[in-house]
């Protein structure tokens, strides 16, 4: 015979789970888009990462210095916002005068070499500025064992080559800004090329695609309007910029330029292929939800298994401005949908970095409070089977509930039961006596479900109860 006194039932201690668990088990696995091959004579990948640490060893080298010099606290005021010695101000992340100093004579080098090291340092995610300080990013700590780490660092570098050698004195900044936007379209045809290209034949498509985008943003007011004024940036010769940009992309690591010609490296050709295919991928969302917003995109890859999921977030978020699609990503997890909160994170993981500004700014909010931290943690290097230990008893009990109510709301039962496992708590009563004590305002709902859900009677009856008293305000 069964007893129908309420037993202690010991939970298994697993790791809290988000909501990145609950679609898993709701939905079917939508058909595999094969995955797709490089152009014949792409190097491996190890050898492709063997070239990019090549490329970033000077940057790696630094970062390891600062690593092992700076970490202890001593002359950290030279590493974040780092005054320089002269009084001057220097921006966020950059070195001071002695700091650098100090670091040419440790590794044999001229400050300004190692100025130029530290700035690319930061352009490949080797270092990291987090809230005014800088300090090691997790690729640094990957470096010797992950060459997806190492490539995707390296392409980091790639996509701000503008940036880690700005454009020449003197010329009109639109006409700088033109030429930054119409490179893909020369580094593509360069790819495509398969081998070295004259000069003026780039230059003839650079002045080509210059002009598209001219076009591209002339606008006719209504009117009679006055005679069109040329800008000073359509006076400019482009001649001189599309060398400043080769020898930029030369400089890290993209392309040869010699003898009147430009060649993709090995490295280069297979970053631009990965480009084009993110493209493609922009173009033909996988589940069809690029042009959704928000919370419809999310819905629609509630239905997805995890990997078609984040390659539905990467063509979303591909065809929009990182700030405006973090900040509709947050609008949406604060909807009273919990499953879109989950999903909403995991989303923002595939953002990385960019998204850490705001993240870090809704972590006092309370809906959200947990997949921050979460997030945070493991944007800060933490293993994702550890970012839990950030969370406290109280914050770790609200994210078991909010994750219960979303599958009380589109899973199925058993996986109401199997959520139990999640729960830090190590006994029923007490994680009832917890979720009755944090608030959450679904927490009647959920117990009521679990309680339909859960097969021992005993057990059922038990979390009845405190529905029941969580209901009525009473103990």
């Amino acid at each position: 015979m069964t007893s129908r006194i309420p037993r202690d039932s010991r939970l298994r201690l697993v790791r809290p789970r988000t909501l990145a668990a609950a679609p898993r088990a709701m939905t079917q696995r939508p058909a595999r888009r094969p995955a797709p091959r490089p152009p014949e004579g792409t190097p491996a990948p190890a050898e492709l990462a063997r070239m990019a640490r090549a490329v970033l060893a000077g940057a790696a080298r630094v970062a390891r210095w600062a690593d092992a010099t700076l970490s202890s606290g001593r002359h950290r005021d030279g590493t974040a916002s780092g005054g320089t010695d002269d009084g001057g101000s220097e921006a966020k992340g950059t070195l001071s005068d002695a700091t650098a100093q100090r670091a040419a004579t440790d590794l044999s080098l001229t400050p300004d070499q190692v100025r130029a090291d530290w700035d690319i340092a930061r352009l490949a995610g080797l270092v990291e500025v987090h809230g005014g300080t800088a300090r090691p990013g997790w690729r640094l700590r990957a470096w010797n064992r992950d060459d997806s780490a190492v490539l995707r660092g390296w392409v980091a570098f790639f996509d701000a080559w503008s940036l880690a050698h700005p454009g020449p004195d003197g010329r009109e900044p639109a006409a700088v800004a033109e030429v930054v936007s119409a490179m893909p379209q020369v580094l593509s045809f360069l790819q495509l090329s398969a081998g070295p290209v004259p000069v003026p034949q780039l230059l003839d498509l650079l002045e080509q695609r210059v002009t598209e985008l001219r076009t591209e943003r002339c606008e006719i007011p209504y009117g009679p309007q006055p005679e069109p004024v040329e800008s000073p940036a359509e006076d400019t010769p482009l001649a001189p910029l599309l060398d400043w940009a080769l020898h930029a992309l030369a400089a890290v690591g993209a392309l040869t330029c010699a003898d009147g010609q430009a060649t993709l490296t090995p490295l280069g050709s297979w970053a631009v292929w990965v480009k084009l295919e993110q493209i493609c991928v922009a173009a033909q969302s996988p589940a069809g939800n690029i042009e959704q917003g928000a919370e419809d995109m999310l819905r629609g890859c509630a239905q997805l298994r995890p990997n078609a999921a984040r390659a539905e977030y990467r063509a979303w978020l591909a065809a929009r401005p990182v700030g405006s699609a973090v900040t509709e990503l947050l609008g949406a997890a604060r909807g009273e949908d919990a499953l879109l909160r989950g999903l909403a994170f995991e989303a923002l993981r595939v953002v990385g970095a960019p998204a850490e500004p705001d993240v870090r700014s809704v972590a006092d909010e309370s809906y959200l409070r947990p997949y921050a931290l979460l997030w945070l943690a493991e944007h800060d290097g933490h293993d994702p089977e550890d970012a839990h230990l950030v969370l406290t008893r109280e914050e770790a009990t609200w994210l078991w509930v909010d994750t219960a109510a979303a599958v009380a709301d589109h899973g199925e039962a058993p996986l109401l039961v199997r959520h139990l496992e999640s729960a830090v708590q190590p006994t029923v009563p007490a994680l009832l006596d917890e979720v009755r004590a944090v608030g959450h305002p679904r927490t009647v709902q959920v117990l009521v479900a679990l309680a339909a859900a859960h097969p021992d009677p005993a057990l059922a009856k038990a979390v009845r109860r405190a529905a029941f008293q969580v209901h009525t305000g009473g103990n």
